[in-house]
Order: structure tokens, then sequence, then C-alpha cells
């Protein structure tokens, strides 16, 4: 493998979460005195071996103009998809002329606006001499219910079960292939490890902080906004 491999960041941004029952779609709500994919970028844009960030954002999105990381030259942007998966490959294919087969793409979720320097750059440092790549991860503490139809079904072994996170590190051609692979055959993948372990690869978990939260519900916002705080002392 090389040793020259470098580093880029996929961002998917085109949803429009409608879960948080907002206006405006989720990346661009407020929190702090910044929009979210504002805090999210600016995060990402501070770890320096990072070549660029290619953000994938929503066909008719009106709000991406207006943020200040918009004009930063480390920031590129494609149209994204329907789902995750597409808005990704959109994003790969976007790098296509600048990303080496062998290069590490790294993709993060817009509205994770809480992920620290220190565990972006662990990642890479756990990773960049790995066969398959992985991801940013929380082994569970609560038990777990297997329910259906409401009626518990069983307790699965929690020891073995984690919260998958991100970002999620992998070979720009292999993660290519394994996307355009599930894409093919219809199989629905929500992350990228998903697609990685359809063809029968092992990624591996690094422990990521679990202030690392994603905004999804309007609840989650006051949240951000408190661990931000709590990270400036940090």
């Amino acid at each position: 493998m090389s040793t020259d491999a470098r580093f880029w960041i996929v961002i998917p941004a085109a949803g429009v979460g409608k879960r948080m029952g907002a206006d405006v779609p989720k990346q661009y709500l407020e929190v702090a005195g910044k929009a979210v994919l504002q805090h999210t970028v600016e995060r990402l844009l501070a770890v320096r071996r990072v070549a660029a960030i290619m953000i994938a954002l929503g066909a008719d999105d009106e709000f991406w103009p207006e943020l200040p990381c918009s004009r930063e030259p480390r920031v590129l942007t494609t149209t994204g998809g329907k789902e995750r998966a597409d808005s990704v490959l959109n994003a790969l294919a976007a790098l296509a002329s600048h990303a080496a087969d062998e290069d590490w793409v790294l993709v993060h979720d817009a509205a994770r606006l809480c992920i620290t320097r220190a565990d972006v750059e662990h990642l890479m440092a756990v990773l960049e001499d790995h066969p398959v790549g992985g991801i940013l991860a929380l082994p569970v503490t609560d038990t777990l219910k297997e329910v259906e139809n409401g009626a518990i079904q069983g307790s699965p072994d929690r020891s073995r079960v984690w919260r998958a996170l991100t970002p999620q590190m992998f070979r720009y051609h292999a993660l290519k292939q394994a996307l355009e692979s599930a894409a093919k055959h219809g199989l629905t993948v929500t992350d990228e490890a998903s697609a990685l372990e359809l063809l029968g690869q092992s990624p591996r978990v690094v422990e990521g902080r679990p202030d690392n939260i994603k905004i999804t519900r309007p609840e989650d916002l006051p949240l951000a906004a408190f661990y931000l705080e709590r990270q400036c002392f940090e």
C-alpha cells in the first residue's frame, strides 16, 4: 500500500431531516450561533491531513451559499442523491479526478457537529495501515431487546454490539466498488461499513467519544450546544 495516500472527507448533506419538523434542513439549523453544517465543516477542516472535503448537497439547496465555509478553498461540492449511499457515490464520482484508488475517504454525517479533531486524527492513525479500514463506534451499555409487534423476542449479548458513528474510513476504490455493488444488487445500506461487509470484508471499530452525537430530533439541539460548550474548555 502506498505511503503517500491522502485523506479526503465526504459529507452527504442532501437530506431534509423530516423528523426535525423544521422549516429548513437540519444541517442548517442554528446551534451556538452557527449552522450545524458550519460547525461540522470547521471541525473537519481543523484536521491538517485532510486534502479536501467534498459535500453532496441537495439539488435545490439555497442555504449552502450563505455559510462562511462555502468559500473555503478546501471545500468542494457536488449534487447528492435520494439516499445516503447515492450521495456518497456522487461525491466519490466528483472526487475521481482528484483521489487515487489507495487514498483514504472518511465519510462523515453532516449532522454530527460535535466531532473532535482528536477523534478524527486517532481514527486516521489507527487505520492508515489497516487492509480494510473501519469506523468510529461506541460499545453499547444498555440492555438490548429484540422486539416484534411490541413483544420482546430475546435479549442480544450487548458485549458484542457497538453503535456505529462517523467518520467511517475506507480506501477510495474499495468504498466506491462496495457501494456500486450494493446498488447493482438492490441492497440497502445505511452506512459505508455495511457495504464493505456485504463484500465479505471486516472493518475495524475504533472507539470514539460519546459526545459525537447526531442531530436527529429537536431535543438534540440543546444537547449539542451543551457538548460544544463543554469541549471548548477541554
